[in-house]
This record gives structure tokens, C-alpha cells and sequence, in this order.
């Protein structure tokens, strides 16, 4: 049964250790060690990982996230970027339908899709959830799928920044096969490890300065990512999981509006160091925009298979 937004308590997450030797999902070839003892890459496909934890709603890491000045730092990029993706989605379902946001924070792509789709969202973090529910918008705490019916289906499946922070990548995009219905689509909007500022971070990792590196990954903070892909091996990934990417892109990781709050937030410096930042970062945008973006989407739509009985779908089942 579905939790309620503000009472329930959320169901822990599912774990997967990745270690040395464990099979990469993308292509299956053993994972190496990388540039962090917690950090791991595929040699063949490119794909990385981390066996960080995630520990979401652990009273160890209340405070770790200054939600407050987060919410801010963020709030005007990410409602460029949703609105960028919605357009997306509407042209491949135009006449709209039933939209899940697996992990929807704040209530952001919420707020502006409910007027083309009838919406509803998953958050794992309470305090975050009962502050998206005080807007008036459709959520529920958990986790996906457990926070949902055993008979809820969709249209559209959203992942906005929140994959890449699930250890079990492949039992979730199995799930979100068997929640969508027959031409459903699912989109993904995640980190890319083809990024500049990744390629920056990794760079600086090589020389002994792992800061950026670990920053990138978020290392300390209560959902640390635990993948790194690309275009190339994130599409390989979903097909090998019965969904075809339509639509692929790029969105900024930085855009003028809001940039000094976001500064101020992830800064140390004080006002004098981020005043320069800032203007350092203004000077460079028009440079930037001609680099690898580090944010990519995937709007990939689900493949019609044989179906297993109902029972078994309602467990994330498929005949393959």
C-alpha cells in the first residue's frame, strides 16, 4: 500500500556492493579499481560506480544538506532544464496521461508538468517529501517501487538527478518496465562522465588532488552517486533492458540565472571568494558552452515484449 506523504516511514533501500570483480551491468566484463578505493570503471564499455552508501533519512546525516540554501542554489537551474525536458516529453505524448517522478524532491517538475499529465511523485527523505505534500502536489514517501500500488501503471516514468544514486540499477529499470504500459516511456536525466567538469575533476584526481573527483561523486553527503555513464553505455544499458532510446541530449550544468545562490552555497571562500568565482564563471560561460555538457537525458520508450501473468509483473517479472 502506498505511504502517506507526511506519516509513513520510508522503506530502506535496496543495496549492491560493487567490489573488484563484479560484473559491470552494461556489458558484463569485470570492473576494475579506480581512482578512489571506493571508485571502480569498466575498461570496456567505460561505465563507474562506487560502493558509497546511501544513507537517506539517517539521523547521522540530518544536517549534512543545508536544504534551505540548496533549494535556492538550485531551484532556477533545474526549472530551466525540467522545463527543456517536459517540452521533450510532450512531443512524444502529446495527448499526456499518468506521470511517476521517482525521487521529486522539492516538487520542481512536478509543479509544471501537472498541466499537461496527471502526476504524482516518490521522495525517500521525509522532511523533503512533507515539504513538497505542503504544496498541494500528489507525493509519497518511499522508495520506488515500494511506495506504489501493486496495480499503479504510467505513461511516463521521470528520473530527474536520482538514478544515479540507486545501487540497484538494474532491478529498477526492470521495475519501471512493469510499471509502464505498452509504448510507456521512461526518462532519465543524470550526470555524464563525458562532461568537462568531470573530465576536469578527473584529471586533477590523477595528480593527487581527488577534491573536485570527490565532489563530483558526493562523497560524504547522505546520497553519494554510485554511477558514472555516458551516452553511449547508458543506451546500451536500456536496451539490454527492453527500452529504446528516442530522444538524447544535453542540458547546462550552469546558466547565469541563480549561478551566484549555487556559488554561495557549494563555496567556502566567503563573499570576497565568491564575488571572484562568480566572475570568473561569467567570463567563462560563453567557453563552457562550446564544452561536453555534464548533465544528459534519455527519453527512451518501452518495448513491447511477451507478457509474463499478471502476478509476475506486479513482482517486476518478464518473460525475456
Amino acid at each position: 500500500m502506498p505511504l502517506d506523504a507526511v506519516s509513513g516511514t520510508p522503506y530502506a533501500p535496496r543495496t549492491v556492493s560493487m567490489k573488484k570483480g563484479s560484473s559491470c551491468p552494461v556489458c558484463g566484463q569485470a570492473i576494475v579499481a579506480g581512482r578512489r578505493s571506493w571508485h571502480f570503471l569498466c575498461r570496456g564499455c567505460g561505465y563507474e560506480c562506487s560502493n558509497l552508501a546511501p544513507k537517506i533519512n539517517a539521523e547521522s546525516h540530518r544536517h549534512a544538506i543545508d536544504e534551505v540554501g540548496r533549494e535556492r542554489s538550485l531551484r532556477e537551474l533545474r526549472r530551466r532544464n525540467f522545463a527543456e525536458l517536459l517540452a521533450q516529453i510532450k512531443s512524444l505524448k502529446p495527448a499526456g496521461g499518468r506521470l511517476l517522478e521517482v525521487g521529486c524532491g522539492h516538487g520542481w517538475f512536478l509543479e509544471i508538468a501537472r498541466g499537461d499529465f496527471d502526476v504524482v511523485g516518490i521522495e525517500p527523505d521525509v522532511n523533503v517529501c512533507r515539504k513538497a505534500a505542503a504544496k498541494a502536489l500528489p507525493v509519497r514517501a518511499g522508495y520506488f517501487p515500494d511506495a506504489l500500488g501493486p496495480a499503479d501503471r504510467y505513461d511516463v516514468i521521470v528520473f530527474n538527478d536520482v538514478i544515479e544514486h540507486i545501487p540497484a540499477i538494474g532491478e529498477v529499470l526492470d521495475q519501471c518496465w512493469s510499471r509502464l504500459v505498452p509504448g510507456g516511456l521512461l526518462m532519465l536525466n543524470l550526470p555524464s562522465s563525458d562532461g568537462i567538469f568531470y573530465r576536469i575533476a578527473t584529471l586533477l584526481c590523477g595528480i593527487g588532488l581527488p577534491g573536485a573527483f570527490d565532489r563530483m561523486w558526493q562523497l560524504g553527503l547522505p546520497s553519494p552517486h554510485v554511477h558514472y555513464f555516458n551516452r553511449a553505455n547508458l543506451a546500451v544499458l536500456l536496451r539490454k533492458r527492453e527500452f529504446e532510446p528516442r530522444v538524447q541530449g544535453t542540458l547546462p550544468a550552469l546558466r547565469l540565472v541563480g549561478l551566484y545562490h549555487r556559488i554561495a552555497y557549494a563555496s567556502t571562500r566567503g563573499v570576497v571568494g565568491c564575488v571572484i568565482l562568480y566572475t570568473a564563471l561569467l567570463l567563462s560561460l560563453p567557453f563552457l558552452g562550446l564544452m561536453p555538457r555534464d548533465i544528459m537525458y534519455s527519453i527512451s520508450v518501452r518495448i513491447v515484449v511477451d507478457e509474463v501473468p499478471p502476478e509476475d509483473r506486479a513482482n517486476g517479472g518478464r518473460r525475456r
